[in-house]
């Protein structure tokens, strides 16, 4: 049966769900969309090629410019959505449009931007790593966007650790960051336990044929649906969603039933970039005001492990925030709802000074 007849739901499924519809009935401006080719870029592999690097931008130019960071299989515009852009880029409202320029990228290998399926090398992509895709990200920024200084760096899940990279790396070049739904370590425990089952289901689907398939993989919707529910979605949620095993069917049908209209070699990079990710060797160099936010009931990021109390000491100007678990968040996805801190992060830009 053709792959687009069923129907795969990401790890991100109900982060995407919250946040792919762009909140243009929300008070601030339609977004704008760009590209900007990255000539010879290099990858940590020593391999280079050119690659393009899409973007949306929220606001003018002149006001201060904001990094939006999205997560993994996501896009710059799954963080224009109701729940977060339409919570924060509004009048008032701690991102207000009217005085900031809010930059959302694509990162690379994700949304439109250079991706194994968009180049034609499919498996034969260079693979690609966080470090990569952050130093993509401030090329956009300083060479094609030239943006000098940024007033805050956001991200959420990838997008977070991409944030702690950022803070790392350039000190200077920010005044505040916010990571959300991540911890500044190497991936370790369930959370990359996870991730490399998902990535080996894949490589060693016989659809998958070395990466030259000619549908989908049949089976991507499975392989996805079951990380996405063992890695997030809260247990509070997902117990009043599904009370009984019939709801339960009923939930896991839907999921399965919503159309495929991702790549498989996509999906494999996008999960297996995270590998060697740790940005926890250079948090002291880190001088920007920092406001880490997890939430209590994150399935990837568990609070009993204390490893965000315990490394969020070494930052100079740092702080966390954690969100209490509850029937109305959803673990791993709750980041995805600025409700639950945008007043904390009023308290950082209105505290944060300007470097």
């Amino acid at each position: 049966m053709p792959a687009r007849r069923f129907a795969p739901v990401l790890a991100v499924l109900a982060v995407l769900a919250a946040l792919a519809l762009p909140a243009f009935a929300a008070d601030y401006p339609a977004p704008k969309e760009g590209d900007w080719v990255a000539k010879g870029f290099r990858f940590h592999s020593g391999e280079v090629m050119d690659v393009t690097l899409h973007y949306r931008t929220v606001g003018d130019p002149a006001g201060e410019p904001v990094l939006v960071l999205h997560g993994t299989a996501g896009s710059g515009a799954s963080m224009l959505s109701k729940n977060f852009a339409g919570e924060l880029f509004g009048p008032g409202q701690p991102l207000d449009a009217a005085k900031h320029y809010i930059i959302l990228p694509d990162a690379l290998g994700t949304g439109q931007s250079t991706r194994p399926s968009s180049s034609g090398l499919r498996a034969k992509f260079p693979n690609y790593d966080y470090d990569d895709m952050v130093r993509a990200q401030h090329l956009l920024l300083t060479e094609g966007l030239k943006v000098k200084h940024l007033r805050l760096v956001i991200g959420n899940s990838m997008g977070g650790m991409q944030a702690w990279m950022w803070a790392a790396r350039w000190p200077d070049y920010m005044d505040a960051v916010v990571p959300m739904a991540c911890l500044p370590t190497a991936m370790a425990g369930r959370n990359w336990m996870l991730r490399r089952m998902l990535t080996q289901s894949i490589r060693r689907d016989a659809d998958w044929n070395g990466g030259d398939y000619k549908e989908q993989p049949r089976m991507m919707p499975f392989y996805l649906t079951y990380f996405g529910l063992a890695t997030a979605g809260g247990n509070q949620s997902l117990f009043r969603q599904a009370p009984d095993a019939r709801a339960g069917d009923a939930l896991i049908d839907k999921r399965l039933g919503t159309p495929f209209k991702g790549d498989a070699n996509d999906v494999l990079y996008q999960w297996e970039s995270s590998a060697d990710y740790d940005a926890s060797a250079d948090l002291e160099r880190i001088q920007a005001a920092v406001l880490a936010i997890n939430s209590a009931d994150d399935e990837r990021n568990p609070r009993e492990l204390g490893v965000m109390e315990r490394e969020i000491k070494r930052v100079k100007n740092g702080r966390y925030y954690l969100i209490a678990s509850s029937p109305e968040t959803a673990g791993h996805l709750t980041t995805g709802m600025a409700k639950f801190y945008k007043a904390e992060l009023e308290r950082l830009l209105r505290e944060a000074p300007r470097r």
